[in-house]
């Protein structure tokens, strides 16, 4: 069976699409652990209640955070690492070390709307002030730039002219939690 390691940030509404999908057996793959960039997330509330192991490490550090996130993961060998709402920049290290094996989901059609402070409702606000008609969501590979990595596929959600950042976040979150685990499933998985 394939190992997920899944990083977040916040309430983790994504991490718990992954771990329910896991659970039916979709996947192909178990959650090996949460890594986590506080130890006051809902996150880490989900993981524990489905007995997945959490390691919380302060990115604050530059000095220690790679060394830190290369040991967790060396214990936990993933086949994959998903970003799920995890808002931290992951050391250009750890990116070569698992090259091809990160991805993130972001909450826009890429490449717009994406890059350092592209996050949250920041990323729904842009959108509805410039007018787009069609916002989503995208799953891509990492790299050592924010968003830039390569795509692999997107959701489409559309905006409507009443939305409000609140609104159309909620529309996309609901995209993300299909659109995560069907990437994860093909990943491990090409041939269904």
């Amino acid at each position: 069976m394939k190992k997920l390691v899944v990083f977040a940030s916040g309430s983790g509404s994504n991490s718990q699409s992954i771990i329910d999908a896991s659970e039916r057996k979709e996947l192909g793959a178990t959650v090996a652990g949460l890594i986590t960039d506080s130890d006051d997330i809902g996150a880490i509330e989900r993981a524990r209640k489905h007995e997945i192991p959490v390691k919380v490490i302060s990115p604050y550090d530059s000095q220690t955070f790679p060394g830190e996130l290369k040991n967790q993961l060396a214990l936990w060998k993933p086949d994959l690492i998903v970003l799920a709402g995890y808002l931290k920049k992951i050391p250009d290290e750890i990116v070569k070390t698992y090259s091809d094996k990160i991805i993130n989901i972001h909450p826009a059609l890429l490449p717009k709307f994406g890059g350092k402070g592209f996050y949250g409702l920041n990323v729904h606000r842009a959108v509805i002030n410039a007018g787009e008609k069609v916002s989503g969501c995208t799953v891509h590979f990492v790299n050592e730039e924010y968003d830039r990595g390569t795509i692999i596929a997107q959701k489409k959600v559309p905006v409507s002219s009443t939305d409000t950042p609140e609104t159309l976040a909620a529309r996309v979150l609901k995209a993300e939690h299909d659109l995560l685990p069907s990437v994860i499933k093909k990943i491990f998985n090409p041939n269904d």
